[in-house]
């Protein structure tokens, strides 16, 4: 019972993800403020086929950054995702295809193009100077 009794006190002394969010059929979970969330989005992101992290280059640091656009395109430009992330990391379940991924921040946009496989999560790093 001890052991049962700890290891329930244990999951729940770890930060959860934030809930999921739609844009159409994209599901998407965004944030990782905190070392508990941060902690938490590092752990999901294997089990999400995009994983894309926001930072800003300040005094030669990298600081993780939030209240960035993400635009996702699919190769045929149609949107298949428009939303703002709420901390420095975004998961996204795509379908495996190519994409062209736009982030904004600051009035600066990037753009990376990753591809999404069947298997495995992509990552993409933005890093605004």
């Amino acid at each position: 019972m001890f052991v049962l009794a700890w290891a329930f006190l244990s999951a729940g002394a770890y930060a959860q993800l934030p809930p999921a969010q739609h844009y159409g059929s994209i599901e998407y979970v965004t944030g990782g403020i905190g070392i508990d969330e941060s902690t938490a989005f590092k752990q999901a992101m294997s089990h999400y086929p995009l994983a894309l992290t926001f930072a800003q280059k300040l005094d030669g640091k990298a600081a993780y950054v939030s209240d960035v656009t993400v635009v996702i395109h699919d190769m045929r430009k149609n949107t298949v995702l428009n939303a703002d992330a709420n901390g420095p990391y975004f998961l996204v379940r795509l379908p495996a295809g190519a994409y062209e991924v736009y982030a904004t921040y600051e009035n600066k946009t990037l753009s990376r193009k990753v591809n999404v496989g069947q298997k495995g999560t992509a990552r993409a790093v933005f890093e605004w100077h």
